[in-house]
């Protein structure tokens, strides 16, 4: 077993060497690289990184409702999930262009919403995820 003191130090030294870069990019070698210096292309990443990656793009979505439309929190349990599940997908800046579809949120018209959701270039690039989530919306109503 390694001490955690040597674990420090390498740490330490492989951020001075590799350099940290919040973007994925390609090394010297032409791999696809992110972080400090993690090749995905070759190596992927764990379960474990795929999971901490999730519950941190969930955190965001979440922060991105709460701060763009703080009404989302009073809505059904569906369809706070449904539009959790979009804003995850297309970040709030593409979910924002989703008016009338907020507006009928809001106001609690689940079968617009649903219609809205339904009406878009998301359905048409996610047909599935789009009804599931437009299911959600009409569900909020029952």
């Amino acid at each position: 077993m390694t001490d955690a003191a040597f674990v420090a130090a390498l740490a330490a030294d492989l951020k001075r060497d590799e350099g940290v870069r919040f973007k994925i990019y390609r090394d010297t070698e032409g791999k696809w690289t992110i972080g400090y210096g993690h090749n995905i292309e070759d190596r992927g990443i764990t379960p474990a990184t795929a999971e901490f990656i999730l519950d941190e793009d969930i955190t965001v979505a979440l922060r991105d409702l709460d701060r763009c439309v703080p009404w989302w929190k009073a809505m059904p349990e569906t369809a706070r999930r449904g539009l959790a599940n979009m804003c995850f997908q297309l970040g709030w800046p593409r979910l924002s262009g989703f008016v009338k579809m907020l507006e009928a949120l809001e106001a609690g018209a689940w079968d617009i919403a649903a219609a809205e959701c339904l009406d878009s270039k998301y359905a048409k690039q996610a047909p599935g995820r789009a009804a599931r989530v437009a299911a959600l919306y009409r569900r909020a109503g029952l």
